[in-house]
């Protein structure tokens, strides 16, 4: 595959901008930590609250919204995830009596995910093992401005992959 950690002087159109080794450093420990925080926080969540974090994400946007529910296409907005693998959440939510679905009396196909009492009590339950969690996989190992500085270049990051043209493709818009 060749030395692609050597960064090319001054690259023409046809080549690559291959990684530093320093960005190649910064990329891998990046994907490394992303990928243990969030099945650390999957197991956790599988194992004190039967439930994926994904779900508890979907409970917890339902909790803050008001009246406790929200459109569908707007939960999969929130949840960053395709329409389908919303719908598929949704039904195993319902099975388990934490969520309900509502018909939009404006839109005859639009329909609305409710949180319901059982899924509230659930999500109160499982909130204080996942706050443990995140708080010492990630804020208790940062400084202040090290979480500072983290939120703002996520939030650079998130800003530049999500556009706000019409015909983005984003996952909600799939």
């Amino acid at each position: 595959m060749g030395n692609m950690n050597t960064a090319s002087p001054s690259p023409t159109a046809e080549e690559p901008r291959w990684l530093t080794a320093e960005e190649q450093f910064v990329w891998r420990s990046y994907l490394h930590a992303t990928t243990l925080l969030e099945d650390h926080m999957d197991r956790q969540l599988q194992r004190d609250a039967g439930m994926p974090h994904i779900y508890y994400g979907l409970l917890v946007k339902l909790a803050e919204s008001p009246e406790e529910r929200l459109r569908m296409t707007e939960l999969a907005m929130h949840a960053k995830i395709t329409r389908s693998r919303l719908s598929h959440a949704i039904a195993r939510l319902e099975k388990n009596g934490w969520v309900r679905r509502e018909d939009c009396p404006s839109d005859k196909r639009g329909q609305f995910a409710v949180l319901t009492e059982q899924g509230r009590e659930r999500l109160a339950q499982a909130a204080p093992g996942h706050v443990a969690v995140v708080r010492n996989a990630v804020f208790d190992r940062l400084t202040p401005e090290q979480q500072k500085s983290l939120g703002e270049i996520m939030q650079i990051v998130a800003e530049g992959l999500q556009p706000n043209e019409a015909g983005a493709d984003l996952p909600w818009l799939r």
